[in-house]
């Protein structure tokens, strides 16, 4: 079983930056997209990024869109939410998901009903 564990999340102020990791462990055999996705009090889950296997594919929520930067390392098994110029409409707890595919697959979704195995979360606050 493929278990995800979210860190580098904290409280910044608005314009800073913070890079949100995703780590892997357990079954990481196989080929994976993974999801980045938020979710603010009273709000439902939203997707954020994606990012495909290999990382070919990469997708954004327009909201996000040229502020924040989905990469991956598979060598170790890390995937990678790097958030600059933050606002406070950023402020959530953020999860990354995970989805098996097949090889070679160019393929990544922002649909929280696409992924099985989800992260517990980290907390991004955004405040002055």
């Amino acid at each position: 079983q493929l278990q995800l564990v979210e860190s580098g999340g904290g409280l910044v102020q608005p314009g800073g930056s913070l890079r949100l990791s995703c780590a892997a462990s357990g079954f990481t055999r196989g080929y994976y997209a993974i999801g980045w996705f938020r979710q603010a009090p009273g709000k439902e889950r939203e997707g954020v990024s994606c990012i495909s296997h290999f990382g070919g594919i990469t997708n954004y929520a327009d909201s996000v869109k040229g502020r924040f930067t989905i990469s991956r390392d598979n060598a170790r098994n890390t995937v990678y939410l790097q958030m600059n110029s933050l606002k406070p409409e950023d402020t959530a707890v953020y999860y990354c998901a995970a989805v098996p595919v097949p090889y070679l697959s160019r393929w990544c979704s922002m649909l929280t009903n696409d992924f099985g195995s989800w992260g517990q979360g980290t907390q991004v606050t955004v405040s002055s």
